[in-house]
């Protein structure tokens, strides 16, 4: 498995790597070095190898050079191990999708390879740099996009919005398996939703989790709670994950508002350590500003509120009415902090109404839970050794 990310951080990478261990796979991993990791471990059955690259946000070069760099060591790690282990199978998560290169070696000497797209690039890079949908440098993401899809065997992606992005420009839509980033349910158990009554002695918690950057829309959320304490002087902001020079921004706009003893910043939490702050908020929101990369993608913290009992308010878009609807989850209207603000009130003063959404909304998690998704890729990695088994059955018999 190779990840341009941190393990264990990286949830994703992370449930799919014990998912494999647990069918009794043994799999290196080959990922980014943090600070006091060690560079080389054995865990169980996991053999960790960490590159000591720091991972920095920058301009597209600096995305350049960082990618270029982490592609070649990988590659090399890669080559090395693959004449030592002969691996059946490589895991390969973007971004960037190019990161398939270091697969090359292992996949000459007959491994599988995984392509796993988190997200599609091309929409990302549009949305971080402010490209223009034709400029050059979003029609070479689309180019390097269909060219690393082309070296996989099959591609896994994270929801059906993506697989229709990626099978409209890439590939076959028989390539692209939906295997959807769903909390894993031994870190997120299922809570019944409570029907709650407020009072003005306690704060009414509005929480925000994930990365701290511009399309995340933190700043619509400040706006929307300086409308919300209109009417509920009581609420509050609590943030969490890890500082950027964006939240720095956002804290000082929150400061000019009046609004610093309202907004609290509580650093960046485990899985582990964040199911107990949702479960002491009152509500959760994904406040998206409106941008191609955030009207296609479903957060996977809805699926973490919903999972604790917690009702989610989320932007009306294709990426999350695709597996949502009025009934299963409270709108906003994208990039609208007003409509938040309303939303928020909303949840508020109809305790009882919400909590039968927050009901609806389980049956929607429900039917994508971890133990069911993990199944899928499970089937997807069996498929693709037992066909690769077949193969070699057939060839050797052709041979003889």
């Amino acid at each position: 498995m190779v990840m341009f990310s941190f393990y264990p951080n990286d949830p994703r990478p992370r449930r799919a790597l014990e998912a494999m261990v647990r069918e009794g796979m043994f799999v290196d991993l080959i990922c980014l070095g943090g600070e006091g990791s060690p560079s080389r471990e054995v865990q169980g059955n996991i053999e960790v190898f960490r590159i000591p690259l720091k991972r920095r946000r920058g301009g597209m070069l600096a995305y350049f050079c960082q990618y270029a760099a982490f592609i070649l060591m990988s590659s090399a790690i890669l080559g090395w191990r693959s004449f030592m282990r002969r691996y059946d199978l490589v895991h390969v998560h973007n971004m960037p999708d190019i990161l398939v290169l270091s697969a090359l070696a292992p996949k000459l000497l007959g491994a599988k390879v995984i392509l796993d797209l988190h997200d599609p690039m091309p929409e990302l890079m549009m949305t971080i740099f402010k490209l223009e949908k034709e400029s050059w440098k979003v029609r070479l993401l689309r180019r390097v996009e269909k060219w690393s899809i082309a070296r996989a065997n099959v591609v896994v992606t994270v929801s059906v919005t993506f697989k229709r992005v990626f099978s409209g420009r890439s590939c076959p839509p028989e390539k692209v398996e939906v295997v959807m980033n769903s909390p894993d349910g031994e870190i997120f158990p299922l809570r019944a939703p409570v029907t709650r009554s407020y009072t003005g002695r306690k704060p009414f918690v509005i929480m925000y989790h994930g990365s701290l950057v511009e399309r995340n829309g933190l700043d619509l959320a400040v706006e929307a709670l300086e409308r919300v304490r209109e009417t509920l002087p009581q609420a509050e902001l609590r943030i969490y994950g890890e500082s950027t020079p964006f939240l720095d921004r956002v804290l000082e706009m929150a400061q000019s508002k009046g609004l610093q003893e309202a907004v609290h910043y509580l650093g960046r939490k485990q899985l582990e350590d964040l199911v107990g702050e949702i479960e002491n908020c009152d509500v959760g929101v994904i406040p998206n500003h409106k941008n191609s990369f955030t009207d296609i993608n479903t957060p996977t913290r809805i699926f973490e509120y919903l999972a604790l009992g917690k009702p989610c308010i989320a932007p009306r878009t294709s990426g999350i009415q695709d597996y949502f609807d009025g009934d299963s989850l409270v709108f906003f209207e994208s990039g609208d902090a007003q409509d938040m603000a309303r939303s928020i009130e909303y949840v508020f003063s109809h305790p009882a109404e919400v909590a039968e959404i927050v009901r609806r909304g389980q049956e929607v998690f429900g039917e994508h839970s971890w133990q069911k998704e993990r199944q899928r890729l499970i089937g997807v990695v069996s498929g693709l050794l037992n066909k690769g088994s077949k193969q070699a059955d057939l060839t050797k018999e052709a041979i003889l």
